[in-house]
């Protein structure tokens, strides 16, 4: 049980490498002027590794969610855990429903809101310093989606680093140990 604290961030590093290995496969990507779903999209080469990407990370988020909810101690933590257990079955959907889909734009949307939302209320019903990371990091993904970014990319990249950030503040510090 306790490696599935880990599952998380696991899930975040997964990612980054279906990321890495779908743009050596796309040399028009760029981190300044696209979306990181373009390398999913119809006019990507290969665009399966960046949506298979998605879904076999979205399995290490719902086992980091598993763990959230089964070492909750309150009500909040456990409401939290299932936010971000929906969250996992989002950011599949991203990867069903690829960029250049109608449904797209929404599990995209959704799964940060999901997250985001289930980071800050697990974070409501923790100890101080997970309460404390949970609200900085959603005050940080609210002003993210404030700021005027270059790229759909960049303010996906920052906010996929908060979501990681998240899973090492419970890995390190929260009540499930």
């Amino acid at each position: 049980m306790k490696k599935l604290v880990w599952a998380g961030f696991a899930g975040g590093l997964t990612y980054w490498l279906f990321v890495a290995w779908s743009i050596s496969r796309n040399p028009w990507f760029s981190f300044m002027k696209n979306a990181l779903s373009d390398l999913g999209g119809p006019n990507a080469n290969s665009p399966w590794i960046y949506n298979v990407g998605l879904i076999v990370s979205s399995v290490f988020i719902m086992g980091f969610a598993v763990y959230l909810i089964l070492t909750s101690r309150n009500r909040l933590q456990t409401v939290g855990g299932a936010y971000i257990s929906v969250s996992a079955i989002f950011l599949a959907l991203i990867g069903v429903f690829h960029e250049g889909t109608k449904p797209h734009v929404f599990v995209s949307t959704y799964f940060f809101f999901q997250f985001f939302l289930g980071a800050l209320i697990y974070g409501l019903g923790s100890g101080n310093t997970v309460k404390r990371g949970s609200l900085l990091l959603f005050a940080l993904a609210v002003v993210g989606v404030l700021v005027r970014w270059p790229s759909t990319a960049l303010l996906e990249t920052y906010e996929i680093l908060l979501l990681m950030a998240f899973t090492l503040l419970v890995a390190f510090w929260g009540d499930g140990k």
